[in-house]
């Protein structure tokens, strides 16, 4: 990580709480990496509003984690998006998963600027609020937006691009995508909403003939129980509910009364493997 963190996330309690950070505020050129690598529709700024944490001179540096699949469980926050030369916008400068604090920042005290250092202390005593709370998740999967990101660089790949494809795609896109990067890009991004990923990323053409706009939606996963009382469609939806969650529903009644019982703590996961979780009782309290 550089030394600066970009300013979007100030309304964060850590920023509060025990001690107010009162950040001086620079304008920094919008690193060439950042555009290069930018997923959005519209173009980042030329320059970014950021904050100095530490003063080493460094620029170029690791991240704690990609943005991209951070925050999809309930666990997992970015407490500060990190400025960096090499990685993309908004990689996680600091986060916390779980119990886990994760400070992206190398200087030690003597090389924070004093808002960084009563940030580094603010962050420990947030932390402390979910001692014994291990991650939800571990990561199983990548998050649908690569598919966006992969499909962009199809035809930078040096050595066989076809395996490469393959890898990352079904097959049968490979005749009509292999060679169009814009055409697989606008083909995931227009089917987001009914990615996941089984060894390669796939759009969920069954859930889309079931007229469900998401496969990440409580909704979705709503209609697809009620769907188990219907003969017409109770086989698709009941391999619908494997796929996208642990449990296997013989009735409509089954699945109602698992929804019932943990409808407020239901939650999609891209990175856990395209699954609806259950957060277990009590774990959010506090937080």
């Amino acid at each position: 990580m550089g030394d600066a963190a970009h300013a979007e996330s100030l309304n964060h309690e850590v920023y509060r709480t025990p001690f107010a950070i009162e950040p001086s505020f620079e304008s920094w050129k919008t690193p060439d990496n950042y555009q290069r690598n930018h997923l959005g529709v519209d173009k980042l700024l030329d320059q970014m509003k950021v904050w100095r944490v530490q003063q080493t001179g460094k620029n170029v540096g690791g991240v704690v984690a990609y943005s991209r699949g951070f925050t999809d469980s309930p666990d997992a926050e970015v407490l500060a998006q990190g400025f960096n030369v090499g990685k993309e916008y908004g990689a996680v400068g600091i986060g916390r998963q779980g119990n886990f604090l994760q400070w992206g920042y190398s200087a030690p005290p003597s090389q924070m600027t004093e808002p960084g250092r009563k940030l580094f202390l603010n962050c420990i005593h947030y932390i402390h609020r979910f001692d014994g709370k291990a991650p939800l998740v571990r990561r199983r999967a990548s998050p649908r937006i690569d598919a966006v990101r992969l499909g962009a660089i199809i035809n930078k790949i040096n050595g066989d691009q076809e395996k490469f494809f393959v890898g990352q795609f079904p097959e049968e896109l490979y005749g009509k995508y292999g060679q169009d990067p814009d055409g697989l890009v606008k083909y995931y991004r227009e089917n987001l909403e009914w990615v996941y990923r089984d060894r390669v990323f796939k759009v969920d053409e069954e859930l889309k003939g079931l007229g469900l706009d998401s496969n990440r939606k409580i909704e979705s996963l709503q209609r697809l129980i009620e769907l188990l009382d219907d003969p017409q469609h109770a086989a698709t939806a009941k391999q619908l509910l494997t796929r996208y969650t642990d449990r296997s529903f013989e009735t409509g009644q089954q699945g109602r009364q698992w929804l019932a019982e943990s409808k407020d703590r239901i939650y999609f996961t891209d990175v856990g493997g395209y699954k609806f979780k259950v957060v277990p009782e009590g774990y959010l309290t506090g937080k």
